[in-house]
Protein backbone atom coordinates (compact mmCIF):
# COMPACT_ATOMS: atom_id res chain seq x y z
CA UNK A 1 0.00 0.00 0.00
CA UNK A 2 1.32 3.43 -0.98
CA UNK A 3 0.99 5.88 1.92
CA UNK A 4 1.22 9.65 1.38
CA UNK A 5 4.76 10.90 2.00
CA UNK A 6 3.51 13.74 4.21
CA UNK A 7 1.78 11.13 6.36
CA UNK A 8 4.76 8.77 6.68
CA UNK A 9 7.03 11.69 7.51
CA UNK A 10 4.67 12.68 10.31
CA UNK A 11 4.41 9.13 11.65
CA UNK A 12 8.20 8.72 11.63
CA UNK A 13 8.45 11.75 13.87
CA UNK A 14 5.70 10.56 16.22
CA UNK A 15 6.62 6.88 16.45
CA UNK A 16 10.41 7.03 16.32
CA UNK A 17 11.78 3.53 16.87
CA UNK A 18 8.25 2.05 16.58
CA UNK A 19 7.74 3.30 13.03
CA UNK A 20 9.09 0.14 11.36
CA UNK A 21 6.76 -2.03 13.44
CA UNK A 22 3.84 0.16 12.39
CA UNK A 23 4.71 -0.14 8.69
CA UNK A 24 5.18 -3.90 9.08
CA UNK A 25 1.61 -4.16 10.43
CA UNK A 26 0.31 -3.32 6.94
CA UNK A 27 1.55 -6.74 5.82
CA UNK A 28 -0.59 -8.50 8.40
CA UNK A 29 -3.95 -10.00 7.31
CA UNK A 30 -7.01 -7.85 7.78
CA UNK A 31 -8.94 -8.58 10.97
CA UNK A 32 -12.70 -9.17 11.05
CA UNK A 33 -14.89 -8.78 14.12
CA UNK A 34 -18.42 -9.45 15.33
CA UNK A 35 -20.11 -8.84 18.67
CA UNK A 36 -22.83 -10.96 20.27
CA UNK A 37 -26.06 -9.10 21.02
CA UNK A 38 -26.67 -10.09 24.64
CA UNK A 39 -30.26 -8.87 24.46
CA UNK A 40 -30.85 -12.06 22.46
CA UNK A 41 -28.01 -14.52 23.05
CA UNK A 42 -24.95 -15.06 25.21
CA UNK A 43 -21.48 -15.04 23.60
CA UNK A 44 -21.01 -18.68 24.61
CA UNK A 45 -24.27 -19.82 23.00
CA UNK A 46 -23.53 -17.85 19.85
CA UNK A 47 -20.12 -19.46 19.57
CA UNK A 48 -21.69 -22.89 20.03
CA UNK A 49 -24.43 -22.35 17.46
CA UNK A 50 -22.30 -20.86 14.67
CA UNK A 51 -20.27 -23.24 12.56
CA UNK A 52 -17.34 -20.85 12.41
CA UNK A 53 -13.93 -20.36 13.94
CA UNK A 54 -14.31 -17.59 16.52
CA UNK A 55 -11.64 -16.12 18.79
CA UNK A 56 -12.49 -13.78 21.70
CA UNK A 57 -11.59 -10.09 21.49
CA UNK A 58 -9.57 -9.43 24.70
CA UNK A 59 -11.13 -6.05 25.58
CA UNK A 60 -14.75 -6.89 24.76
CA UNK A 61 -16.30 -9.94 26.44
CA UNK A 62 -19.04 -10.10 23.78
CA UNK A 63 -16.64 -9.70 20.85
CA UNK A 64 -15.07 -12.25 18.50
CA UNK A 65 -12.61 -12.31 15.65
CA UNK A 66 -13.73 -14.43 12.71
CA UNK A 67 -12.13 -15.68 9.52
CA UNK A 68 -13.41 -13.38 6.80
CA UNK A 69 -12.24 -15.74 4.04
CA UNK A 70 -14.38 -18.70 5.14
CA UNK A 71 -17.33 -17.18 7.00
CA UNK A 72 -19.80 -14.55 5.81
CA UNK A 73 -21.79 -13.54 8.92
CA UNK A 74 -24.00 -11.06 7.04
CA UNK A 75 -25.37 -13.96 4.95
CA UNK A 76 -26.38 -16.10 7.93
CA UNK A 77 -30.02 -16.08 9.15
CA UNK A 78 -28.75 -15.33 12.66
CA UNK A 79 -27.68 -11.93 11.37
CA UNK A 80 -31.26 -11.41 10.17
CA UNK A 81 -32.38 -12.36 13.68
CA UNK A 82 -30.13 -9.67 15.20
CA UNK A 83 -27.98 -12.07 17.21
CA UNK A 84 -24.77 -10.20 16.47
CA UNK A 85 -23.35 -7.01 15.04
CA UNK A 86 -20.43 -6.97 12.60
CA UNK A 87 -17.89 -4.54 14.04
CA UNK A 88 -14.18 -3.85 13.74
CA UNK A 89 -12.54 -5.14 16.96
CA UNK A 90 -10.88 -1.86 18.01
CA UNK A 91 -14.19 -0.02 17.55
CA UNK A 92 -15.65 -2.25 20.29
CA UNK A 93 -13.36 -0.61 22.86
CA UNK A 94 -15.46 2.53 23.33
CA UNK A 95 -18.64 0.73 24.36
CA UNK A 96 -16.66 -1.85 26.32
CA UNK A 97 -14.78 0.72 28.41
CA UNK A 98 -17.64 3.15 29.04
CA UNK A 99 -19.10 2.12 32.43
CA UNK A 100 -22.78 1.69 31.60
CA UNK A 101 -25.26 0.86 34.36
CA UNK A 102 -28.86 -0.20 33.98
CA UNK A 103 -31.12 2.83 34.03
CA UNK A 104 -28.55 5.18 32.47
CA UNK A 105 -29.60 7.89 30.05
CA UNK A 106 -27.14 7.53 27.16
CA UNK A 107 -26.57 9.65 24.06
CA UNK A 108 -24.54 8.45 21.08
CA UNK A 109 -23.94 11.74 19.29
CA UNK A 110 -22.46 10.44 16.00
CA UNK A 111 -24.15 7.06 16.03
CA UNK A 112 -24.54 5.75 12.46
CA UNK A 113 -24.42 2.93 11.53
CA UNK A 114 -25.08 1.88 15.14
CA UNK A 115 -22.22 -0.28 16.42
CA UNK A 116 -21.69 1.60 19.66
CA UNK A 117 -25.40 2.31 20.19
CA UNK A 118 -26.34 -1.37 19.96
CA UNK A 119 -23.41 -2.27 22.24
CA UNK A 120 -24.53 0.20 24.90
CA UNK A 121 -28.19 -0.82 24.54
CA UNK A 122 -27.28 -4.42 25.34
CA UNK A 123 -25.64 -3.22 28.55
CA UNK A 124 -28.76 -1.23 29.47
CA UNK A 125 -30.77 -4.45 29.09
CA UNK A 126 -34.03 -2.69 28.28
CA UNK A 127 -33.72 -0.09 31.04
CA UNK A 128 -33.04 3.63 30.84
CA UNK A 129 -32.73 5.15 27.38
CA UNK A 130 -30.32 5.23 24.46
CA UNK A 131 -30.65 8.17 22.07
CA UNK A 132 -28.79 7.40 18.84
CA UNK A 133 -28.22 10.56 16.81
CA UNK A 134 -26.65 11.31 13.46
CA UNK A 135 -26.68 14.46 11.35
CA UNK A 136 -26.87 12.47 8.10
CA UNK A 137 -30.42 11.64 7.03
CA UNK A 138 -29.23 8.83 4.78
CA UNK A 139 -27.07 7.23 7.46
CA UNK A 140 -29.95 7.44 9.95
CA UNK A 141 -31.88 4.92 7.85
CA UNK A 142 -29.19 2.28 8.37
CA UNK A 143 -28.94 3.30 12.03
CA UNK A 144 -32.66 2.81 12.61
CA UNK A 145 -32.62 -0.58 10.90
CA UNK A 146 -29.72 -1.79 13.03
CA UNK A 147 -31.51 -0.61 16.18
CA UNK A 148 -34.58 -2.60 15.16
CA UNK A 149 -32.58 -5.69 14.13
CA UNK A 150 -31.02 -5.72 17.59
CA UNK A 151 -34.48 -5.74 19.20
CA UNK A 152 -33.80 -2.65 21.32
CA UNK A 153 -37.00 -1.53 23.10
CA UNK A 154 -35.68 1.67 24.71
CA UNK A 155 -34.03 3.50 21.81
CA UNK A 156 -34.78 6.84 20.18
CA UNK A 157 -33.14 7.65 16.83
CA UNK A 158 -32.72 11.33 16.03
CA UNK A 159 -31.43 13.20 12.97
CA UNK A 160 -30.35 16.45 14.53
CA UNK A 161 -27.44 18.85 14.94
CA UNK A 162 -25.76 18.58 18.37
CA UNK A 163 -26.54 22.22 19.19
CA UNK A 164 -30.27 21.61 18.69
CA UNK A 165 -30.15 18.58 20.98
CA UNK A 166 -28.35 20.62 23.62
CA UNK A 167 -30.97 23.37 23.38
CA UNK A 168 -33.77 20.85 23.96
CA UNK A 169 -32.15 18.39 26.40
CA UNK A 170 -29.66 20.28 28.58
CA UNK A 171 -28.08 18.20 31.35
CA UNK A 172 -30.32 15.25 30.42
CA UNK A 173 -27.76 12.49 29.84
CA UNK A 174 -25.38 10.87 32.29
CA UNK A 175 -23.35 9.00 29.64
CA UNK A 176 -22.42 10.37 26.21
CA UNK A 177 -20.47 8.76 23.38
CA UNK A 178 -18.63 11.08 21.03
CA UNK A 179 -17.24 8.84 18.30
CA UNK A 180 -15.97 11.89 16.53
CA UNK A 181 -15.64 12.44 12.79
CA UNK A 182 -11.89 12.23 12.21
CA UNK A 183 -9.14 12.00 9.60
CA UNK A 184 -9.32 8.19 9.74
CA UNK A 185 -5.60 7.44 9.85
CA UNK A 186 -6.21 4.37 12.01
CA UNK A 187 -8.26 2.81 9.21
CA UNK A 188 -5.56 2.99 6.51
CA UNK A 189 -4.70 -0.70 6.84
CA UNK A 190 -8.34 -1.74 6.59
CA UNK A 191 -9.61 0.71 3.97
CA UNK A 192 -7.57 1.96 1.02
CA UNK A 193 -10.24 4.59 0.37
CA UNK A 194 -9.30 6.19 3.69
CA UNK A 195 -5.75 6.55 2.36
CA UNK A 196 -6.93 8.04 -0.90
CA UNK A 197 -9.09 10.62 0.85
CA UNK A 198 -6.38 11.68 3.34
CA UNK A 199 -5.09 15.21 3.06
CA UNK A 200 -2.93 17.22 5.41
CA UNK A 201 -5.63 19.82 5.97
CA UNK A 202 -8.27 17.19 6.85
CA UNK A 203 -7.18 17.27 10.48
CA UNK A 204 -7.93 21.00 10.62
CA UNK A 205 -11.44 20.40 9.30
CA UNK A 206 -12.02 17.55 11.77
CA UNK A 207 -10.77 19.46 14.82
CA UNK A 208 -13.30 22.19 14.11
CA UNK A 209 -16.09 19.61 14.11
CA UNK A 210 -14.75 17.82 17.19
CA UNK A 211 -14.44 21.07 19.12
CA UNK A 212 -18.08 21.97 18.50
CA UNK A 213 -19.39 18.47 19.21
CA UNK A 214 -17.58 18.35 22.56
CA UNK A 215 -18.91 21.81 23.42
CA UNK A 216 -22.46 20.57 22.90
CA UNK A 217 -21.74 17.31 24.74
CA UNK A 218 -20.79 19.40 27.78
CA UNK A 219 -24.16 21.15 27.60
CA UNK A 220 -26.00 17.82 27.31
CA UNK A 221 -24.17 15.99 30.11
CA UNK A 222 -25.39 16.21 33.67
CA UNK A 223 -22.90 16.74 36.52
CA UNK A 224 -21.24 13.47 37.50
CA UNK A 225 -21.75 12.08 34.00
CA UNK A 226 -19.13 10.61 31.68
CA UNK A 227 -18.15 11.36 28.08
CA UNK A 228 -16.44 8.62 26.07
CA UNK A 229 -14.51 10.40 23.31
CA UNK A 230 -13.03 8.24 20.57
CA UNK A 231 -11.47 8.56 17.13
CA UNK A 232 -9.92 6.19 14.62
CA UNK A 233 -6.95 8.44 13.90
CA UNK A 234 -3.40 8.87 15.16
CA UNK A 235 -3.40 12.66 14.70
CA UNK A 236 -2.55 14.14 18.14
CA UNK A 237 -4.46 17.34 17.34
CA UNK A 238 -7.63 15.24 17.21
CA UNK A 239 -6.74 13.08 20.19
CA UNK A 240 -4.67 14.21 23.20
CA UNK A 241 -4.59 17.78 21.88
CA UNK A 242 -8.39 17.89 21.57
CA UNK A 243 -8.83 16.51 25.09
CA UNK A 244 -6.41 19.03 26.56
CA UNK A 245 -8.18 21.85 24.73
CA UNK A 246 -11.57 20.63 26.01
CA UNK A 247 -10.33 20.49 29.61
CA UNK A 248 -9.09 24.06 29.31
CA UNK A 249 -12.29 25.27 27.62
CA UNK A 250 -14.39 23.86 30.49
CA UNK A 251 -12.08 25.38 33.15
CA UNK A 252 -11.02 21.91 34.23
CA UNK A 253 -14.61 21.01 34.98
CA UNK A 254 -13.77 17.44 33.97
CA UNK A 255 -11.38 14.79 35.19
CA UNK A 256 -9.88 12.00 33.10
CA UNK A 257 -10.69 8.42 34.07
CA UNK A 258 -7.84 5.99 33.41
CA UNK A 259 -8.73 3.54 30.64
CA UNK A 260 -7.91 -0.09 31.46
CA UNK A 261 -4.67 -0.99 29.63
CA UNK A 262 -4.46 -4.62 30.74
CA UNK A 263 -5.39 -5.95 27.27
CA UNK A 264 -2.52 -4.28 25.45
CA UNK A 265 -3.69 -0.71 25.01
CA UNK A 266 -1.00 1.97 25.16
CA UNK A 267 -0.97 5.11 27.27
CA UNK A 268 -1.99 8.42 25.77
CA UNK A 269 0.95 10.38 24.41
CA UNK A 270 0.89 13.96 25.76
CA UNK A 271 4.27 14.66 24.15
CA UNK A 272 2.74 14.08 20.71
CA UNK A 273 0.53 17.09 21.38
CA UNK A 274 3.45 19.09 22.82
CA UNK A 275 1.78 18.86 26.23
CA UNK A 276 3.27 18.41 29.67
CA UNK A 277 -0.05 17.25 31.15
CA UNK A 278 0.75 13.75 32.42
CA UNK A 279 -2.97 13.17 33.05
CA UNK A 280 -3.34 12.62 29.30
CA UNK A 281 -1.60 9.28 29.75
CA UNK A 282 -4.92 8.07 31.21
CA UNK A 283 -6.25 8.11 27.65
CA UNK A 284 -5.69 5.00 25.55
CA UNK A 285 -4.19 4.39 22.14
CA UNK A 286 -4.83 1.15 20.29
CA UNK A 287 -1.79 0.65 18.08
CA UNK A 288 -2.19 -1.95 15.30
CA UNK A 289 1.31 -3.33 15.83
CA UNK A 290 0.61 -3.95 19.54
CA UNK A 291 -2.97 -5.28 19.51
CA UNK A 292 -5.13 -7.22 17.07
CA UNK A 293 -7.15 -4.33 15.72
CA UNK A 294 -6.95 -1.06 13.84
CA UNK A 295 -5.75 2.28 15.17
CA UNK A 296 -7.99 3.89 17.76
CA UNK A 297 -7.97 6.54 20.49
CA UNK A 298 -10.18 6.65 23.60
CA UNK A 299 -10.62 9.08 26.48
CA UNK A 300 -13.08 8.91 29.37
CA UNK A 301 -14.02 12.26 30.90
CA UNK A 302 -16.08 12.62 34.10
CA UNK A 303 -17.91 15.89 34.71
CA UNK A 304 -17.20 17.11 38.22
CA UNK A 305 -19.78 17.90 40.93
CA UNK A 306 -22.82 16.04 42.23
CA UNK A 307 -25.00 14.07 39.78
CA UNK A 308 -28.49 15.38 39.11
CA UNK A 309 -31.67 13.79 37.84
CA UNK A 310 -33.32 15.42 34.80
CA UNK A 311 -36.97 16.35 34.62
CA UNK A 312 -38.98 14.10 32.33
CA UNK A 313 -41.91 15.22 30.25
CA UNK A 314 -45.28 13.63 30.83
CA UNK A 315 -47.12 12.35 27.79
CA UNK A 316 -50.87 12.63 27.58
CA UNK A 317 -52.29 9.11 28.04
CA UNK A 318 -54.03 7.54 25.05
CA UNK A 319 -57.72 6.93 25.81
CA UNK A 320 -58.09 3.26 26.66
CA UNK A 321 -60.89 2.84 24.12
CA UNK A 322 -58.36 3.56 21.35
CA UNK A 323 -56.20 0.70 22.61
CA UNK A 324 -58.90 -1.99 22.52
CA UNK A 325 -57.54 -3.71 19.40
CA UNK A 326 -54.01 -3.56 20.74
CA UNK A 327 -55.04 -5.09 24.07
CA UNK A 328 -56.87 -7.86 22.18
CA UNK A 329 -53.71 -8.58 20.18
CA UNK A 330 -51.66 -8.81 23.36
CA UNK A 331 -54.18 -11.14 25.01
CA UNK A 332 -54.59 -13.35 21.93
CA UNK A 333 -51.04 -13.49 20.62
CA UNK A 334 -48.58 -12.99 23.48
CA UNK A 335 -47.86 -15.15 26.49
CA UNK A 336 -46.06 -12.40 28.38
CA UNK A 337 -48.30 -9.35 28.47
CA UNK A 338 -45.72 -7.54 30.61
CA UNK A 339 -43.41 -7.43 27.58
CA UNK A 340 -45.31 -4.25 26.70
CA UNK A 341 -46.26 -3.10 30.14
CA UNK A 342 -49.61 -1.40 30.71
CA UNK A 343 -47.85 1.36 32.64
CA UNK A 344 -45.41 2.19 29.85
CA UNK A 345 -45.74 5.49 28.04
CA UNK A 346 -47.67 4.82 24.85
CA UNK A 347 -48.10 7.50 22.23
CA UNK A 348 -50.06 7.54 19.02
CA UNK A 349 -48.68 9.17 15.89
CA UNK A 350 -51.30 9.05 13.15
CA UNK A 351 -52.03 5.28 13.17
CA UNK A 352 -48.73 4.21 14.74
CA UNK A 353 -48.61 3.01 18.35
CA UNK A 354 -45.24 3.65 19.93
CA UNK A 355 -43.74 2.89 23.33
CA UNK A 356 -41.56 5.85 24.31
CA UNK A 357 -38.81 5.28 26.89
CA UNK A 358 -38.88 7.49 29.96
CA UNK A 359 -41.15 10.10 28.40
CA UNK A 360 -38.22 12.02 26.90
CA UNK A 361 -39.25 15.38 25.44
CA UNK A 362 -38.90 15.12 21.65
CA UNK A 363 -40.90 18.15 20.60
CA UNK A 364 -39.21 20.14 17.79
CA UNK A 365 -36.46 17.53 17.36
CA UNK A 366 -36.11 15.63 14.07
CA UNK A 367 -36.99 12.09 15.12
CA UNK A 368 -36.51 8.99 12.98
CA UNK A 369 -37.62 6.49 15.64
CA UNK A 370 -39.26 7.78 18.83
CA UNK A 371 -39.16 4.48 20.69
CA UNK A 372 -40.39 0.96 20.02
CA UNK A 373 -42.94 0.92 17.21
CA UNK A 374 -45.49 -1.62 18.44
CA UNK A 375 -47.60 -1.59 15.30
CA UNK A 376 -50.47 0.11 13.49
CA UNK A 377 -53.91 0.84 14.89
CA UNK A 378 -56.18 0.12 11.95
CA UNK A 379 -59.97 0.19 11.93
CA UNK A 380 -61.09 -2.64 14.23
CA UNK A 381 -57.70 -4.32 14.18
CA UNK A 382 -54.06 -4.00 15.27
CA UNK A 383 -51.14 -4.96 13.02
CA UNK A 384 -47.92 -5.70 14.94
CA UNK A 385 -44.67 -4.26 13.60
CA UNK A 386 -41.40 -5.82 12.50
CA UNK A 387 -39.72 -3.90 15.33
CA UNK A 388 -41.98 -5.59 17.89
CA UNK A 389 -41.18 -9.03 16.49
CA UNK A 390 -37.45 -8.32 16.83
CA UNK A 391 -37.88 -7.12 20.42
CA UNK A 392 -39.67 -10.32 21.50
CA UNK A 393 -38.32 -13.70 22.51
CA UNK A 394 -39.82 -16.89 21.12
CA UNK A 395 -41.47 -17.73 24.43
CA UNK A 396 -43.28 -14.38 24.46
CA UNK A 397 -45.62 -15.44 21.62
CA UNK A 398 -48.41 -18.02 21.72
CA UNK A 399 -48.03 -19.14 18.10
CA UNK A 400 -44.52 -19.64 16.74
CA UNK A 401 -42.95 -21.22 13.67
CA UNK A 402 -39.30 -22.25 13.90
CA UNK A 403 -37.44 -22.58 10.60
CA UNK A 404 -33.98 -24.07 10.27
CA UNK A 405 -31.19 -21.88 8.85
CA UNK A 406 -30.68 -22.82 5.22
CA UNK A 407 -34.10 -24.43 4.90
CA UNK A 408 -36.17 -23.77 1.80
CA UNK A 409 -39.06 -22.45 3.87
CA UNK A 410 -36.87 -19.89 5.67
CA UNK A 411 -35.47 -18.70 2.35
CA UNK A 412 -38.98 -18.34 1.00
CA UNK A 413 -40.10 -16.44 4.10
CA UNK A 414 -37.23 -13.94 3.82
CA UNK A 415 -38.23 -13.38 0.19
CA UNK A 416 -41.75 -12.45 1.27
CA UNK A 417 -43.53 -15.59 0.08
CA UNK A 418 -46.57 -17.12 1.76
CA UNK A 419 -47.02 -20.85 2.32
CA UNK A 420 -49.06 -23.61 3.93
CA UNK A 421 -48.45 -24.21 7.65
CA UNK A 422 -49.79 -26.35 10.43
CA UNK A 423 -50.50 -23.47 12.81
CA UNK A 424 -53.54 -22.03 14.56
CA UNK A 425 -55.22 -19.01 13.03
CA UNK A 426 -53.82 -15.64 14.08
CA UNK A 427 -50.44 -14.00 14.24
CA UNK A 428 -47.44 -16.32 14.22
CA UNK A 429 -43.97 -15.28 15.35
CA UNK A 430 -41.61 -16.71 12.74
CA UNK A 431 -38.17 -17.71 14.03
CA UNK A 432 -34.81 -18.78 12.68
CA UNK A 433 -34.32 -21.72 15.03
CA UNK A 434 -35.39 -20.14 18.33
CA UNK A 435 -34.89 -16.49 17.39
CA UNK A 436 -37.67 -14.21 16.04
CA UNK A 437 -37.27 -12.71 12.57
CA UNK A 438 -40.80 -11.46 11.80
CA UNK A 439 -44.55 -12.08 11.70
CA UNK A 440 -46.88 -14.20 9.67
CA UNK A 441 -50.67 -14.30 9.87
CA UNK A 442 -52.25 -17.70 9.54
CA UNK A 443 -55.76 -18.16 8.16
CA UNK A 444 -57.12 -21.66 7.46
CA UNK A 445 -53.68 -23.27 7.33
CA UNK A 446 -52.05 -20.69 5.07
CA UNK A 447 -49.64 -18.14 6.49
CA UNK A 448 -49.62 -14.70 4.92
CA UNK A 449 -46.11 -13.28 5.02
CA UNK A 450 -45.78 -10.14 7.17
CA UNK A 451 -42.02 -9.75 6.91
CA UNK A 452 -41.09 -6.11 6.44
CA UNK A 453 -40.93 -5.49 2.66
CA UNK A 454 -37.84 -3.30 2.90
CA UNK A 455 -35.91 -6.12 4.57
CA UNK A 456 -36.83 -8.83 2.08
CA UNK A 457 -34.03 -10.65 0.28
CA UNK A 458 -34.05 -10.58 -3.48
Amino acid sequence: MQLPKQYTDKMKTLLGDEFDAYIASFSEPRLYGMRANTLKISPKELETRLNASLTPVPWCKEGFYYDGTSFRPAKHPYYTAGLYYIQEPSAMSTGAMLPIEEGDRVLDMCAAPGGKSTQVAAKLNGTGIIVANDVSTGRCKALAKNIELAGIPNAVVTNEYPEKLADKLPLFFNKIIVDAPCSGEGMFRKDENAVKSWEEHKTTVCTELQRDILKQADRLLCPGGIIAYSTCTFAPEEDEGMIEEFLAATNNGYELIAVDKSTGFSDGRPEWANSKNEELKKCARLMPYKIKGEGHFLALLRKKSTPVKPMYSKETPIPEKELTCFREFVDNSLTNIDIIGKNDILIKHKTSLIKVPLGIELDRIRVVRSGLLLGELKKNRFEPSQALAMALKKQDAKNTLSLAPGSDMLIRYLRGESFEVDSPDGYTLVCADDFPIGWGKTINGRMKNKYLPGWMEQ
